[in-house]
């Protein structure tokens, strides 16, 4: 073989190398694969049942589902479970989260409700109790790495089936090299969406190209049209995760589904 043709093959093999996914053993992948997952447990669209709440995720295991959920840090370091970074939308407090503690924060009732607060972490798995697999999305902040600490110490103590994902790929990454044994997911959308990103960051994202870093064992992707090299990764045994559904027709083309507003099978 000639050097110029060797230089072409290395080449073409440069875009597969970025995208190869980790390996996930036969015993992981039957945990968490067919089945579907309650989206920030099982609440409602009015929110009369608010998202990521205690009660949201007790009708989750009642339901027997699988459920996703959000960690982030408060101001004075405690894991609590809470999606968007502001207080705005769910709570009505001009804030963000990790601007006031914990105890600050569990005086704050989620959507007008008398009954729901912002929970700990710790309260969710005490409650879940290993009743059904949790998929933990850990949120992007200032504090990451003591985030992922924090939530991996509290996920050692727990006796029930989990796994990880993140759409920063760092923080994957921090779970591939401390925590290998954990399943790990890669949370991803079309470049489009990523609108607080310069373009060039947002394509590699957009496109998984960042699994060179973290090697996802899953890609958890928007319910959009995907990129190809995420097809390509998939193909290559990524497994295929979707969120967030609306309809059960997704289970057809999907290894899991999380859902919301309406009540599939628990397994497909």
């Amino acid at each position: 073989m000639t050097m110029k043709k060797r230089n072409i093959l290395l080449l073409a093999a440069v875009p597969f190398f970025l995208l190869v996914p980790g390996h996930a053993s036969k015993g992981q992948k039957a945990v968490f694969t067919r089945r579907n997952y309650a989206h920030r447990g099982l609440h409602t669209k009015d929110q009369s049942i608010p998202e990521n709440s205690l009660r949201a995720f007790r009708l989750a295991v009642e339901n027997g589902y699988g459920m996703e959920l959000d960690v982030q840090l408060s101001k004075d370091g405690q894991v609590v479970v809470f999606h968007d970074d502001t207080l705005n939308r769910i709570c009505g407090v001009d804030k963000r989260v990790d601007e006031l503690t914990y105890e600050e924060l569990k005086k704050l009732s989620l959507a007008g409700s008398i009954k729901d607060h912002i929970p700990l972490f710790s309260e969710v798995l005490a409650q879940v109790n290993g009743d059904t697999p949790l998929i933990v999305e850990l949120k992007t902040g200032k504090r990451n790495n003591e985030l992922c600490n924090k939530t991996y110490k509290l996920l050692q103590n727990y006796k029930g089936n989990f796994c990880i994902e993140s759409f920063n790929p760092l923080i994957v990454s921090w779970f591939r090299f401390h925590a290998p044994e954990i399943l790990r997911g890669q949370l991803a959308t079309i470049p489009e969406k990523y609108v607080e990103q310069k373009p060039a960051l947002a394509f590699l994202l957009g496109n998984c190209l960042f699994n060179v870093l973290a090697r996802p064992q899953f890609i958890a992707y928007d319910i959009e049209k995907k990129p190809f090299p995420v097809r390509i990764a998939e193909m290559m045994g990524a497994l295929k995760v979707c969120w967030t559904s609306h309809d059960p027709i997704n289970e057809a083309s999907n290894d899991a589904v999380i859902f919301e507003y309406y009540k599939p099978a628990t397994k497909y």
